[in-house]
């Protein structure tokens, strides 16, 4: 992972604060319990028209909004109101670079006690430069977890729940400690769901498939603008629907996709490379055509982006 820059703001409390000034209590309900949602965003600098465009952010706040409520968590903001607060946060940093943001709403009341009802509810949001996420995305080296995906009926898997990520943490660390990049995770049912923290897509005779919401994958936002830049702009079948463990081995190629990850294609499972043993065709035309819309390239998605600062408010 790149080396990662630290916040020097964030919003807490209802206003702009220096980052030191955003603490909590260790007795902080969603500290001591995983009561918490939280989200992920990126920022994309453009060189060309100096602008700093935000991904998709409508969604991503609908998409908190919708995790914070499986939570009994109320947010006292709309997603639009959600996106001028992170307007407001990245002009004050005044990024000019590629940034990583992160939302949280969480159980805030100082307690013991494990409920969801009779406690306060709070927001935080912060952003940082932020780079690569896996070290080998142009080839990585995964493996199957021993670890089963959280199922929706114990954890619900449609939202960004701040104590399932314990499940992909024992994934991630077991994985890297073992000398792979990342791992892909089984459901409960023997069937491919994810990477620890990524969605998964494989090619396999010219045909895109991926797991469906109801295989316990997070509804990722840029796994579906993937799905939609495949069909529409590659004109590629994009199937969803359930992938077993051996269609890894047997795939012509294999990329992961996510706000963190962005996307990054897998050459190698475990012992076995997957089609060639290098990034395909496919994976490398919709990570380039990725890339060139989250930096603003191609016009018929610019509503896709939210730009940050005006002409007047450009940082020096």
């Amino acid at each position: 992972m790149a080396d990662q820059g630290r916040p020097r703001f964030a919003f807490f409390d209802g206003q702009i604060v220096p980052f030191e000034q955003a603490t909590v209590s260790v007795l902080t309900h969603s500290f001591n319990y995983g009561t918490g949602v939280f989200g992920g965003l990126r920022g994309y600098w453009n060189d060309d028209e100096e602008q700093l465009y935000v991904f998709r952010p409508l969604d991503h706040f609908e998409r908190l909004i919708q995790s914070a409520s499986l939570m009994r968590i109320r947010i006292p903001y709309s997603a639009a109101e959600l996106n001028e607060i992170l307007n407001n946060l990245l002009r004050t940093e005044g990024f000019r670079q590629n940034c990583y943001i992160r939302p949280l709403a969480y159980k805030s009341t100082e307690m013991i006690g494990v409920r969801l009802h009779d406690v306060a509810d709070a927001l935080t949001m912060f952003a940082m430069p932020f780079g690569s996420y896996i070290v080998n995305e142009d080839g990585a080296h995964v493996c199957f977890s021993a670890w089963r995906r959280v199922d929706d009926n114990a954890i619900p898997a449609r939202g960004k729940i701040v104590g399932a990520y314990a499940n992909s943490a024992l994934i991630k660390s077991d994985a890297v400690l073992s000398g792979y990049d990342e791992a892909l995770v089984l459901n409960q049912e023997g069937h491919v769901t994810e990477a620890s923290a990524a969605n998964i897509f494989v090619v396999r005779r010219g045909v895109v498939y991926t797991p469906p919401p109801q295989a316990d994958v997070l509804e990722g936002i840029v796994r579906r603008a993937l799905i939609t830049l495949m069909r529409d702009d590659l004109g590629l079948e994009v199937v969803e629907r359930d992938i077993d463990r051996t269609e890894i081995y047997v795939a012509d190629e294999v990329f992961l996709c996510g706000t963190g990850v962005q996307v990054a294609a897998i050459t190698r499972v475990e012992h076995r490379p997957i089609g060639s043993g290098v990034m395909g065709p496919i994976t490398e035309s919709a990570r380039n055509l990725f890339f060139r819309v989250v930096q603003g390239r191609v016009a018929q998605y610019r509503d896709w982006l939210s730009p940050v600062y005006e002409t007047e408010q450009m940082p020096e």
